[in-house]
């Protein structure tokens, strides 16, 4: 045990731990929304995308209720995956299907480039765009690009109230629905406006990249796990542009999408994730504290 504290209980393996399972959990949830598809068909998929969201439901009042900030925030983490996943992309689903609403065709192939689904996500932007205003002006926030946004443009809504409860496993479910949802759309308007691989699409897999590097060399110097792990979901989503545009241009076969041919792969990236969701549950909560606490002991015995 001590050799694994040694290890992994300090930067930059805090962050990366963090990183990774979000990272993980992307591929993972499209391939189980792939399998939902395949296992339950038509008849049975939307009744367990619903029994997917109540599965989300329910961890968020759990999370809610649980005062400890390391479970709450791990709560909330997969709790908003379940929500998204679960009820808001497969009622994209759902209304895509009812209003027979055709997939995106590349003209140059043949096969399908954006699923029918997905130009339905499009019409949500009107609502995110509304609800961004509340956020950016919101005087509660505790996100360090709300706080740049308000100072750089005077959008101060006037000082945070001084002892404001934060419900970790809240924020923790809104900010994972929310980043998936704000970067579903960017590439989507890039893809079907501009074209996947006009200049533009060039240009943000250019500039995300950079952004994901620049956040994830902040996230591997962090010593909270439960902060770290709240900035590891923006910068793994980050991250994930930058492969879901590489997969898009075809410079490498998404094992994700196709679990029936990569069922072995697939396989080790859940066995990893979930190893590694252990390792990170086990990392106390302020591990410089911690070890500050030990080496204080330890100068304190005779040599």
């Amino acid at each position: 045990m001590n050799v694994l504290k040694r290890i992994f209980f300090r930067p930059p393996f805090i962050g990366l731990l963090g990183f990774i399972v979000v990272l993980f959990v992307q591929a993972i949830g499209h391939t189980v929304m792939i399998l939902m598809e395949n296992i339950f068909g038509e008849a049975y998929v939307y009744q367990s995308a619903t029994v997917m969201g109540l599965l989300g439901a329910v961890l968020l009042f759990i999370g809610m209720k649980h005062p400890k900030e390391i479970s709450g925030t791990w709560l909330g983490f997969f709790a908003g995956t379940f929500l998204w996943t679960g009820w808001v992309e497969f009622s994209f689903v759902w209304n895509a299907a009812w209003l027979t609403v055709p997939d995106a065709i590349d003209p140059a192939t043949g096969d399908i480039s954006t699923k029918g689904e997905y130009l339905v996500m499009m019409s949500s932007l009107g609502v995110m765009m509304a609800t961004l205003v509340y956020f950016t002006l919101n005087k509660e926030t505790k996100c360090n690009f709300f706080h740049w946004i308000q100072r750089r443009m005077r959008l101060s809504t006037g000082k945070p109230t001084r002892g404001y409860p934060r419900n970790f496993a809240a924020i923790t479910a809104l900010e994972t629905i929310y980043v998936v949802w704000f970067c579903y759309l960017m590439l989507l308007f890039i893809y079907e406006i501009l074209g996947d691989t006009s200049p533009s699409a060039y240009a943000l897999f250019f500039f995300n990249t950079i952004w994901a590097i620049f956040l994830l060399n902040r996230l591997v110097k962090f010593w909270k796990v439960t902060t770290a792990i709240r900035y590891a979901i923006p910068t793994a989503i980050i991250a994930w542009n930058t492969i879901e545009l590489l997969g898009r241009w075809n410079l490498f076969e998404e094992i994700w999408i196709h679990p029936e041919k990569y069922w072995l792969e697939m396989g080790m990236i859940f066995a990893a994730f979930v190893i590694v969701v252990v390792i990170s549950m086990l990392t106390p909560k302020d591990a410089k504290k911690t070890f500050e606490q030990e080496q204080g002991k330890f100068k304190q015995e005779p040599t």
